[in-house]
């Protein structure tokens, strides 16, 4: 197991620093690095999960491959022979970083939700609903829900992501760009949850980010990966309480248990945990892929 915490390209410009990622502008394109950096309750945890960028990054490739019939993306190469001669010297890169096309980013989350989870739980309790969109009563926590639904979010430099109506995204966009993005989200999101289910794992909700190529819409960033998406083993599901992830959910149940304030400063996380999420990422990956972590 490898662990990358912060990049340092000193050829290129640096023009982001996210929770988990590293981005430089290469000119014409984008060079876009996973760290093993973790984030939870919207703060970057103090320490790395080993392997964590790698798995980011490699079931993104396999999901922007396996979904480019649907839609393409901003993947031009992830091979680090294919990268420019003055980032060889970076062999950290190999394995989790890619190099992408320069999109124009919506300004929205576009989140997909199956299942009755997470934030989408707790506002049913209290509405009846999702988002603003009707539920029928007497569901449970961990359901499925009658079909996948809609919910965009806005993105936040900082702090929570803020959930949206689809009116409110159509004010933000326009009603073309609005429509289509709902539509790919619910029809990617329901290819891949068919895959992942006949791997024996739930894709409860996930998220994408989208943005515009040469006048298309393309799939950008990362794609149903552990940090984006709710995985849960179907050998283990059962509706009425929450599920057994493969998932981040794993180090925020613990900073739960530990009744951390989520302020500042962040607890140490103890290395039985972070061994654990590693090996919860590298499962979902193969499990999902078919194959094992390189």
């Amino acid at each position: 197991m490898t662990t990358v915490v912060q990049t340092s390209i000193s050829e290129y410009p640096l023009t982001g620093r996210g929770k988990v990622r590293d981005i430089y502008d290469l000119g014409d394109s984008l060079l876009f690095i996973a760290s093993d950096r973790i984030s939870a309750f919207d703060y970057v945890l103090p320490n790395p999960i080993p392997d964590k960028g790698k798995v980011l990054t490699q079931i993104s490739l396999f999901w922007f491959h396996y979904l480019k019939n649907e839609v393409d993306n901003h993947v031009i190469t992830a091979n680090f022979r294919e990268f420019p001669s003055v980032l060889q010297k970076y062999p950290e890169l190999d394995g989790r970083a890619m190099i992408v096309k320069k999109a124009k980013m919506f300004p929205v989350e576009c989140v997909a939700r199956g299942y009755l989870s997470g934030s989408g739980w707790k506002e049913y309790k209290e509405t009846g609903g999702v988002c603003g969109i009707p539920l029928p009563a007497g569901l449970k926590e961990s359901d499925p829900l009658p079909e996948p639904i809609f919910t965009p979010a806005t993105k936040a430099e900082t702090g929570h992501d803020i959930n949206i109506s689809f009116e409110t995204m159509v004010s933000m966009l326009d009603e073309a760009s609005a429509q289509a993005l709902k539509e790919l989200t619910i029809a990617i999101y329901s290819r891949a949850a068919a895959h992942a289910l006949g791997q024996g794992i739930i894709i409860a909700d996930t998220k994408f980010e989208f943005g515009v190529y040469d006048g298309k819409i393309i799939l950008c960033d990362e794609v149903l990966t552990p940090d984006s998406s709710r995985f849960w083993p179907k050998e283990d599901y059962e509706p009425g309480r929450g599920q057994k992830s493969l998932d981040k959910q794993y180090v925020r149940d613990y900073l739960e248990k530990i009744r951390w304030n989520k302020q500042p400063p962040c607890p140490d996380l103890p290395s039985e945990v972070i061994l654990e999420t590693s090996r919860k990422y590298r499962e979902i990956y193969r499990r999902i892929t078919g194959q094992d972590l390189h």
